[in-house]
């Protein structure tokens, strides 16, 4: 994928991953646009971006994502690459009384996963358009190493799937290719609850992103999750212990 010259949408882009990501693009010289729900936060995050405009949007609302996408096919005609960074995550224990985790679960789907089909969907015919086109779907380790959140696993596992159902379906017939970015624990506001300052840092995710990007390596296994995915191939039980055995001390030292 070429580096440079491209416009690119990052949902979720006005902290964490999202941000870093929006940051390292703009300063190789591509124009970058953010969205998120909070006004305040996209302001002040696309003043520190170089080459940035921002658009509030809520990916999980029908009505923002048609006014979005009506948006960017007006003022950003050039639009080529797509990054479904937004994200939802919820701790809770799916077997408490009065949980609720059917609602819980549901609303994570909606974000993590079902919305990100939606905006692929509505901006493909802008993205055929182009000559070199690129969707960046953002899931994680636990797409294939799930651990207590439930519903988070579950989506990114989805996510995963359809990452991979989509770039087989596009890769003969369009320009448009298609990356999965998978990051272990990152140390964001996002993942405080489950012990993320023990986390990498949004900006080394976005470093090795955008050094994979570059060399079209299309599931770009971020830190931790390169060697976990190689334990993985090897025993998929052995991983899924090692993983959560580590989540259980990061769980234990935040007590």
């Amino acid at each position: 994928m070429k580096s440079s010259g491209n416009t690119i949408l990052v949902t979720g882009g006005s902290a964490g991953i999202g941000f870093e990501l929006a940051k390292i693009l703009s300063e190789n010289d591509n124009e970058v646009i953010i969205t998120g729900r909070n006004h305040e936060r996209l302001k002040k995050a696309s003043s520190q971006i170089k080459h940035a405009s921002h658009i509030q949007s809520d990916v999980s609302s029908p009505e923002d994502v048609n006014a979005l996408v009506n948006m960017l096919y007006r003022d950003f005609p050039t639009l080529n690459v797509v990054i479904n960074n937004a994200g939802h995550a919820m701790l809770y224990d799916i077997f408490e009384e009065g949980i609720n985790a059917y609602d819980k679960t549901k609303d994570e789907m909606e974000t993590n996963f079902f919305s990100v089909i939606r905006l692929n969907e509505k901006l493909f015919p802008q993205l055929k358009l182009q000559q070199e086109a690129a969707i960046v779907n953002v899931s994680s380790v636990v797409a294939f190493l799930p651990g207590s959140l439930v519903g988070y696993s579950a989506s990114k596992a989805a996510l995963h799937s359809y990452s991979q159902s989509l770039r087989m379906r596009l890769e003969d017939s369009t320009s448009i290719k298609v990356f999965e970015l998978m990051p272990p624990l990152v140390n964001t506001e996002f993942s405080q609850v489950i012990g993320g300052s023990k986390g990498i840092s949004p900006m080394q995710v976005a470093e090795e992103f955008y050094d994979a990007w570059q060399k079209d390596e299309f599931e770009i296994h971020v830190g931790q999750t390169a060697d976990l995915y190689k334990l993985y191939l090897a025993s998929p039980s052995e991983a899924l212990k090692r993983v959560n055995s580590m989540r259980k001390q990061l769980r234990l030292e935040n007590e």
